[in-house]
Order: C-alpha cells, then structure tokens, then sequence
C-alpha cells in the first residue's frame, strides 16, 4: 500500500530490502516441521510474517543464496496450481534445489503406501519435503518418519498454514497506513463452506491470536458442530454477518469434499451467500475483499468484485505466498540444521 510519507515509506523499503539479504535474520520455528498454525505462538507468527515482508519488499527479479545447496521436493497428491507454483518459485529465489516429485506418474499411484513413499523419500536425502495431501494427518505422519523438514502444503480438512500466514501478511501490508499494520481489532468475516475448508481453521487460528474478531458466514449445512469453541461467531445470514467487517474473505465450494446432502445449488448459494455489490454495502465503507483461490466466479463472488482494484486483495495475496513460503522454506531448514547440531 502506498504510503502518504513517501520518504519513510522509502527508507523502510531500502532497509528490508538489506535486511533480507541476511540469511542470520531469519525466522525461528521451534521444530523443524511447520505442520499447522494451531499451537504456534504469536511470536513465532510474526516473526515469521516479519521475515516474509521483508522477502516481499525485495525487487521483482532478486535472487537470494540462503539455501545453497538445499534440495526440496515438492510432494502434491493433489491438484494445486498456485501452492505448488508458489513453493517451487520460493524456493529458487532463495537459492535451493527444487524437485517436483510426478505423484501421477510414480509408484505411489500404483498402490505404494505412504510410509513407503516416506522411505524412499528419506533415501535420497532431501533437507526439506512439502507436501499437500488429501487425508488430515498426512504431514504429520511423514514427519515422523522421514529425517527432513516437512512442510505442510495443504491436509485434507485439516490445516494449510501457508496460506494463513501469506493472508494476515496481505492484510498487515493493506493495513499499514491504517492501523500501522495491526491486525488486533479488525473484523474479518469468512464466508462459505467452512465446514471441508482447511484455509479456515488456519486462519481462525492465526488471525484470533493476533487478535482480530473473525465471525463466520455459511449455511448450516457446511459449519463444523461446535465451531464457536475456536472463539468465533457464527451467521447464517450474509449482510448481518458481514455487517460493519473490514475485510470479507470468501471461500471456494469444495464440492469435491462434499457427500451428497450437504451440496447446495450454485445459484441459491450465490443468492444466499455470494458476495455482490449490494450485499457488500453492509460491510465497512472501505471494506476489502478476499479469496484464496482459486474462484468460482458467479458462486462466491461476482466477476465485478473479483476484479475491483481498489477493494480486491486477491492478486496481493497470491504474491505474497512466494514472500511467506521464503520465509518458511528458510525457517524449518534453519530449524531442522538446529536439531540436528544438538544431536550431534
């Protein structure tokens, strides 16, 4: 966002940019694997958003030598075009070797269990393994059994830290000359299904920690039972639960996680719960939008909104993931090389 001061605007600018430079700046994770936001302290959320914002104020075509010699395999059994793409491209500006494991073509498709994929893996001694998978727990078991640093890129219904960190990093940066980049006290509405969406329960976790009151916007028929218990409010009508929000963020239907009476029409979805201009009007007068991708146009929100500049964030958020999983990428190996001098 642009600043009113420009000269300090400036000055922070030019010192990220050296500070990012610094590999011995970088993030601490207290264990190498960074599985999930639930359980993470806010200090290790900001440092980790510190450090990203950092990567994102250096200049478009920069490339950093903090992971030399760092191999990471990118493990997706899952379709993914912006989280693989995002990793892979993090990766390579901070200086590691990236593998894009083939899961479709590999002998995982043709019946191999995941711990055996996990002793594979382990062989060939990668330093950091990402992965997104379509069963909750799945980081979590590699993790158990392979000696590199597991990322999770995504777990079934369960968790997608990366996502929540590159979210609260678009709003800190749209908040700056606001609320100097604090987000304790923002209204944040998420709207949709809530219920198979991972990107939710990281960013209920992350976003109440630092903070900000986060309500929830859905049909009953996609709300966990017992969803209150993460502190947040629960509506079933949009323009009462977007009601005065700074920012809307709208959520995919996942009707691939669906099962049969919980599907709803599109088009009632969208009349109910899409987000258009009318329905926006309840919001804050300068309310933002957000989406994490990727979008049903003319489901959860209408072309027009998607592509407003001045009140979408959706494009911010999607360069900031190659910043925020920098700063992870870095982070867990550095906590992974921490563990392992310990032992030795």
């Amino acid at each position: 966002m642009v600043s009113k001061n420009g000269t300090k605007n400036n000055l922070r600018t030019a010192t990220n940019q050296a500070v990012a430079h610094d590999p011995h700046s970088a993030a601490h994770l207290e264990s190498p694997h960074l599985l999930g936001i639930e359980g993470m302290t806010r200090p290790v959320i900001e440092g980790l958003l510190a450090r990203a914002n950092q990567f994102a104020e250096l200049p478009k075509g920069a490339f950093l030598t903090h992971l030399n010699g760092i191999t990471i395999f990118n493990l997706f059994f899952e379709n993914s075009t912006r989280t693989r793409v995002s990793f892979d491209l993090a990766a390579r500006k901070i200086g590691a070797s990236i593998v894009n494991v083939p899961v479709s073509t590999s002998s995982i498709k043709k019946g191999e269990s995941l711990l055996d994929t996990a002793v594979t893996l382990n062989a060939m001694h990668p330093d950091i393994l990402v992965m997104r998978h379509p069963h909750a727990g799945a980081s979590l078991l590699l993790s158990q059994h392979v000696d590199a640093a597991v990322v999770n890129a995504g777990d079934g219904r369960h968790e997608h830290p990366t996502q929540a960190l590159l979210d609260a990093l678009t709003i800190k940066r749209t908040f700056e000359n606001i609320t100097g980049g604090d987000i304790a006290g923002l209204k944040i509405a998420i709207c949709g299904d809530i219920a198979n969406s991972r990107v939710a329960r990281s960013n209920i976790h992350l976003l109440t920690t630092l903070g900000a009151e986060i309500r929830l916007v859905s049909p009953k028929t996609l709300l966990p039972t017992g969803i209150e218990a993460m502190g947040v409010s629960v509506h079933h009508d949009m323009m009462e639960g977007i009601r005065g929000v700074d920012i809307v963020m709208l959520l995919r239907l996942q009707t691939e996680r669906m099962q049969g009476t919980e599907t709803p029409s599109q088009r009632e979805f969208f009349h109910l719960f899409g987000l258009n201009a009318e329905k926006l009007t309840a919001a804050a007068p300068n309310a933002f939008i957000m989406h994490p991708g990727p979008m049903n146009r003319g489901v959860e929100i209408d072309s027009a909104l998607a592509d407003n500049h001045e009140r979408s964030l959706i494009t911010m958020q999607v360069d900031m993931g190659v910043a925020v999983r920098m700063a992870c990428l870095e982070a867990a190996y550095g906590a992974q090389k921490h563990r392992d001098e310990a032992v030795s």
